[in-house]
């Protein structure tokens, strides 16, 4: 990839935006390099970047098919699902715990009862 041009923070030209402005707009970049990259300074660290596509080249958003709702279904769920009492907890399992919050401190609901 050759050198790309940098522009301060917002000040891009125009027919650029970001993942997140193509997305908001029913895009995506769609394989294309990256056009250019904002960079926004910060104080004690090093800039943060976002990088630029063109609107030009940018794809439609693939639309979802029923087989990947069911897989994102899927996939839910088992984010859910506790590996310890395996009951879905109605929440995301923390990554943290690794198990719902009632397997990670039986002792709670004792002191509480």
């Amino acid at each position: 990839m050759a050198a790309v041009p940098v522009y301060p923070w917002r000040l891009a030209p125009d027919g650029l935006a970001t993942r997140r402005q193509l997305r908001a707009c029913g895009l995506r970049p769609g394989g294309q390099d990256v056009a250019a990259q904002l960079e926004r300074p910060r104080r004690r660290r090093g800039p943060l970047v976002a990088y630029l596509y063109r609107i030009e080249q940018a794809q439609p958003v693939r639309p979802m098919t029923p087989a990947r709702w069911a897989a994102l279904a899927k996939a839910n769920a088992a984010r859910r699902t506790c590996p310890q009492c395996h009951n879905d907890a109605g929440y995301v399992i923390p990554a943290a715990l690794g198990m719902c919050v009632p397997c990670a401190y039986p002792d709670d609901e004792e002191r509480a009862a």
